[in-house]
């Protein structure tokens, strides 16, 4: 036997069993009926639909603000003596912030005093010259001297009120070189120290009081989607009264929910030129003063309830024209997508009022990888509170192959 003829030989010996495994393998796939297995139903996480009422909630920027400000400025002029309290700290109501020299303004209280008492002793004279005239009028004294009598008391009882308002206002100047706190808060840095001249009124503050507990946030809301909420609550669908909004919740601007509810203070009932929009201020306790004036948060506002369905945003996608829409499974256990025009917000989820029925399954979980037609198998869950799917029910044992 030749070399070339050995070596073809050899080739056809390893194409020969190479053919023999990849008809082993295909008939062991195909099994004994010669057909190859199907492959099961993907497992997809369901949440079965129910009707009811749910609250209608939107979420509004805001900022907040103070629940009190004031820009403290001294009354009389005079130079600062005394600083009484710590910068950038609380104060009470009453408690004294800044104190000038009062020695000129004590003078001119005494001055006004010592006046008044001139004025009050010169009373009792003309009292006793008005009763000597009208006891001589009938024997001698005429009616003109009985007529300046009077007029004299007249005159000094007046004297009396004008040194009584002197004083009063001497006093009041007195007092007034004494700046105390106008409510309860926390003070800002004092732009003035010992020994500055200030004036009465003057432009410049000396500090800034502000009362942060409660405190107020201020939001802001399309007149758009003002005209859409009072068309549906005259519709009828939205369940509301006029005072209903009154749940408030914040998240800060780290994303933390804030744990205190808020209440509604007042609605401007004006619309912005400018934004098109209109304020909604609400007012929160602040007892660790956690929210300061200034700071950005998120407010979801319930404003009232509708009757329809809950699907999670997690399940819900938007299509080019922007309408909602999610996956279901139908009664032969096929994936089917439904759209929906229109849907309100319900906290982390959308809400609907048709398009759905009670007992349709809503797929939650595995639908990123299904298209319409696909067989599944739907296995029970539920969607927490921060949107995690928690299987509720083991899923059904996928039926075996026959042969």
């Amino acid at each position: 036997m030749t070399p070339r003829f050995q070596i073809a030989s050899a080739l056809l010996l390893c194409i020969g069993a190479l053919a023999g495994c990849s008809e082993n393998k295909s008939a062991n796939a195909a099994g004994p009926g010669g057909k190859g297995g199907e492959r099961p139903p993907a497992q997809v996480s369901v949440v079965t639909m129910k009707k009811a009422a749910y609250p209608l909630t939107t979420t509004l920027p805001g900022r907040a603000s103070a629940y009190q400000t004031a820009q403290i400025r001294p009354r009389v002029s005079g130079v600062i003596k005394e600083i009484s309290f710590r910068e950038g700290s609380e104060v009470k109501a009453g408690d004294l912030l800044y104190k000038i020299e009062d020695d000129t303004y004590a003078a001119a209280s005494a001055q006004a005093e010592a006046s008044l008492r001139k004025a009050e002793a010169s009373v009792p004279t003309a009292k006793s010259n008005l009763a000597r005239q009208e006891r001589l009028v009938g024997s001698g004294a005429t009616q003109v001297e009985l007529e300046n009598a009077r007029v004299t008391l007249l005159q000094a009882e007046a004297d009396v009120a004008v040194a009584k308002a002197n004083l009063r206002s001497a006093d009041i100047e007195l007092n007034l070189t004494e700046i105390r706190a106008p409510f309860e808060g926390v003070t800002s840095a004092s732009s003035f120290s010992i020994g500055n001249v200030v004036t009465a009124n003057q432009t410049d503050a000396l500090t800034t009081l502000r009362r942060l507990d409660p405190i107020y946030i201020d939001l802001t809301e399309s007149s758009v989607n003002l005209l859409r909420l009072r068309e549906a609550i005259k519709a009828g669908r939205i369940n509301r009264t006029d005072d209903q909004i009154t749940d408030i919740r914040l998240t800060l601007d780290d994303g933390i929910d804030y744990p205190v509810v808020g209440k509604l203070d007042m609605s401007e009932m004006a619309v912005s030129e400018t934004t098109g929009t209109f304020t909604i201020r609400a007012v929160f306790d602040n007892p660790d003063d956690l929210i300061l004036p200034g700071m950005y948060v998120r407010a979801t506002v319930n404003v009232g309830t509708e009757e329809g369905y809950l699907i999670p945003q997690r399940a819900a996608t938007r299509n080019p024209n922007g309408e909602l829409s999610a996956k279901f499974v139908t009664a032969d256990g096929k994936v089917e997508t439904r759209t929906f025009k229109e849907s309100q917000v319900s906290g982390n989820n959308w809400l609907v009022s048709s398009g759905i029925n009670d007992g349709d399954k809503l797929i939650v979980d595995g639908f990123q990888w299904i298209g319409d037609g696909a067989p599944v198998q739907p296995v029970d869950a539920k969607v927490n509170e921060k949107g995690l799917v928690e299987v509720t029910a083991a899923p059904d044992a996928a039926p075996a192959a026959q042969p």
